[in-house]
């Protein structure tokens, strides 16, 4: 397999990375307070010994590990420049630290320009609208090109041409939506039906779009070729489109301020660190995809007969208790595919995965959860019950009450509330839950609950767009 200067250049101080490095300790995340926002050049960064790296939550770029732990390729590489900026210092007190800053993709050059963090720790593609706001480390040595991935049975796509009037779900913000609209401008010239460009919910990335690719629930997209190729080694039903590219030659690297000439030159000198060599191909596989569970399609038809059986239920308790009745089916899926035989190790049952207990409680009362009916009955109210009792602040939006709610419901209520205390403390969002309270979360509990919130939301955009784009029921 062939990779890309660029994976080339970054990746290569991972084959170098002994155990030790590996299990090097980095600064607690609960002891990273956020301060008020700044735009310090890196003279002043150094007296306050720490760098605010903005990072996007994914399975690769940056994530927890079970006790917390950030990992993954960014935070690898970030480890090397800590360790670069620190070259000679042997007072632990005297050394410089790296504070990861969560966000989304959309966010991350606002963020950077409102002085939340300092560098841009993603392989960002360099565009002339973003290069006119930010730098880059990179310069124009790293480059990628972007093409289309469908999923492997599609035989329609073969020029850009067979574009035309075809819907792409592409990354919220990124620079496939500014080449897109660009290519539309050349196909109106030359009076060829626009390309239909979908935005997907920023809380989603690249890789969740690969997965719902994988699973036949979204038929096409645009990626990096080299992020392409890695993800199709491990989600077999993709294929990459090589017949042409949406754009050629672009640059990727990190970003920084312009008015931070001294963090630019570290930077610099940090990248001619990088050399390239020799590089096991399917290291980063083993490192960062190995057991791991992806997403199903809830579109194939035994799922959709569930689903079909189970939809009216959803939305009676939905409308019920003020839930969006595909977010309730969401969780049903997460918690056991739809399978009302499923039984918990623990003791939970049916189609929600609801103790007995709980469904006996006084807040929830709904007796006999053996029965289908009264297992979403029950879960959908004591869901209810736990946004109610627990986040009904008029500060918490409807999505992140919805967010907290499902976290306590696999948690529990007295965790979550933990976990927002923590998040203060860490100077994050204690009212928002992605690149917030999940990043609290994680410390605090590790990963299961995090991946149990965010595996519902992408089953949640699931049936969103099955339910727009396949029609699976006429009215929901």
């Amino acid at each position: 397999m062939k990779f890309s200067k660029l994976l080339l250049c970054f990746v290569f101080f991972l084959s170098l990375m002994s155990s030790t490095l590996l299990k090097a300790q980095t600064t607690s995340l609960a002891d990273q307070i956020v301060q008020k926002t700044y735009t310090s050049d890196l003279s002043e960064l150094k007296k306050i010994k720490k760098i605010r790296a903005l990072v996007n939550y994914s399975r690769t770029n940056f994530f927890f590990s079970d006790n917390g732990t950030p990992k993954g390729l960014q935070v690898d590489l970030l480890r090397q420049y800590e360790k670069l900026l620190n070259k000679g210092i042997k007072k632990e007190s005297d050394k410089i630290h790296i504070q990861y800053i969560p966000t989304t993709f959309d966010r991350m050059i606002p963020d950077l320009l409102e002085g939340k963090g300092d560098i841009i720790c993603n392989f960002m593609t360099i565009t002339p609208s973003r290069a006119a706001k930010i730098n880059f480390m990179s310069g124009k040595s790293l480059n990628v090109q972007e093409r289309v991935v469908s999923h492997k049975s599609d035989t329609d796509i073969h020029s850009l041409e067979d574009l035309a009037g075809k819907e792409l779900y592409v990354l919220r913000g990124s620079s496939y939506v500014e080449h897109l609209k660009e290519l539309n401008k050349s196909f109106k010239e030359k009076n060829i039906s626009p390309i239909k460009i979908v935005e997907a919910d920023s809380n989603l990335t690249t890789e969740d779009i690969f997965e719902l690719i994988n699973s036949g629930i979204v038929k096409y997209t645009v990626a990096d070729d080299f992020q392409a190729k890695i993800w199709a080694e491990v989600l077999t039903d993709i294929k990459i489109i090589d017949s042409f590219v949406i754009e050629a030659n672009t640059h990727v690297g990190w970003g920084l301020r312009k008015d931070n000439p001294q963090l630019q030159k570290s930077l610099n000198q940090f990248l001619k660190k990088v050399k390239k060599g020799s590089y096991l191909g399917n290291m980063l596989f083993k490192r960062y995809y190995e057991n791991t569970k992806w997403l199903k399609n809830p579109n194939i038809k035994k799922e959709r007969d569930k689903f079909l059986r189970f939809i009216a239920l959803f939305n009676k308790y939905g409308e019920q208790y003020g839930f969006d009745a595909l977010a309730l089916a969401a969780q049903g899926y997460q918690e056991s595919h739809l399978n009302h035989k499923k039984k918990g190790h623990r003791g939970a049952v049916g189609i929600m995965q609801l103790l007995p207990s709980t469904a006996a409680d006084k807040n929830v009362a709904i007796p006999d959860i053996s029965k289908p009916e009264n297992n979403i009955h029950a879960a959908a109210k004591y869901l209810a019950f736990l946004r109610d009792r627990y986040f009904s602040d008029e500060n918490i939006t409807e999505k992140n009450k919805m967010a907290f709610s499902l976290a306590a419901y696999n948690a529990g209520p007295a965790k979550v509330r933990k976990m927002r205390a923590l998040a203060k403390k860490m100077g994050l969002d204690p009212d928002v839950w992605y690149a917030n309270v999940e990043v609290a979360a994680a410390k605090l509990v590790g990963r299961e609950t995090v991946h149990y919130v965010r595996s519902i939301f992408k089953y949640y955009i699931a049936y969103t767009l099955v339910k727009e784009q396949r029609s699976l029921v006429k009215k929901i």
